[in-house]
């Protein structure tokens, strides 16, 4: 996490998270999703603006992460920014010496691969299951083919994330200001 995150952090602790306005899609391109876009429907069938801005990117990448449930985020300063995921929290590009790099520009340690009913690999690593990109896909067969790495198994796609402990859409979680601003109220005496 940047310095100049952790730093608004300490100044300003209590700052209520945002749900809804990222996403993350299947090629690791993050979009911003405005109120508009909101309404329209759900990541990724709503997706919104493509953040095409580098160092903007490479500023969410640097300060993403996971909280305990589950739900990733992109600490923006004070404020958890909630990311809505197409399919999983990373994603993976594999260069020539099958070597994992995530969207983010992480480096990771291949652990296991699945498949989804859809053809789809997901590799397990050490930072947690990510989607191999679309322009990869023959790198991660040669290193299949090749004995590098191997097929874990087959899951559907709507079971990946329990076993893997994250969620495709934390809008629905609820924070502790909006607890507090639906608690019910204790009934008031009468006036007067």
């Amino acid at each position: 996490m940047d310095d100049i995150v952790k730093a608004a952090l300490r100044k300003w602790p209590d700052v209520p998270a945002a749900r809804g306005w990222l996403g993350l899609d299947a090629r690791g391109q993050w979009w911003l999703r405005d109120t508009a876009t909101q309404a329209a429907g759900g990541f990724p069938q709503s997706r919104g603006s493509r953040i095409e801005h580098e160092p903007l990117c490479a500023f969410i990448g640097r300060n993403y992460l996971c909280d305990g449930a589950g739900a990733w985020f992109f600490q923006n300063g004070p404020q958890r920014v909630y990311v809505e995921l197409e399919a999983a929290p990373w994603v993976w590009r594999i260069d020539d010496a099958f070597a994992l790099l995530s969207h983010t520009g992480a480096p990771a340690q291949w652990r296991g691969a699945w498949l989804d009913e859809d053809g789809r690999l997901f590799l397990d690593t050490d930072l947690g299951l990510g989607l191999v990109h679309s322009q990869d896909v023959h790198r991660a067969a040669q290193a299949l083919e090749d004995g590098r790495w191997t097929l874990s198994g087959e899951l559907r796609f709507e079971e990946l994330p329990a076993r893997f402990n994250y969620r495709l859409s934390p809008a629905a979680l609820v924070d502790r200001w909006e607890q507090a601003a639906h608690a019910p109220q204790p009934p008031r005496p009468p006036q007067g």
